[in-house]
């Protein structure tokens, strides 16, 4: 879990404006879409422990 914290904040402490302007793009998309991207980051997550224990 730390390290999650450790990768969410590295954008926005380095890029403040990109981090701001992809995160108001994000507010654009449609549930559905964003359903798909947490689909893909759940299943990406799930892939790489499973590789790595």
């Amino acid at each position: 879990m730390a390290l999650v914290l450790v990768i969410e904040g590295f954008m926005p402490f380095i890029s403040p404006g990109s981090w701001r302007k992809t995160f108001l793009q994000i507010l654009q998309l449609s549930d559905g879409q964003l359903r798909f991207f947490g689909l893909l980051s759940l299943l990406s997550g799930l892939v790489l422990i499973w590789w790595l224990a």
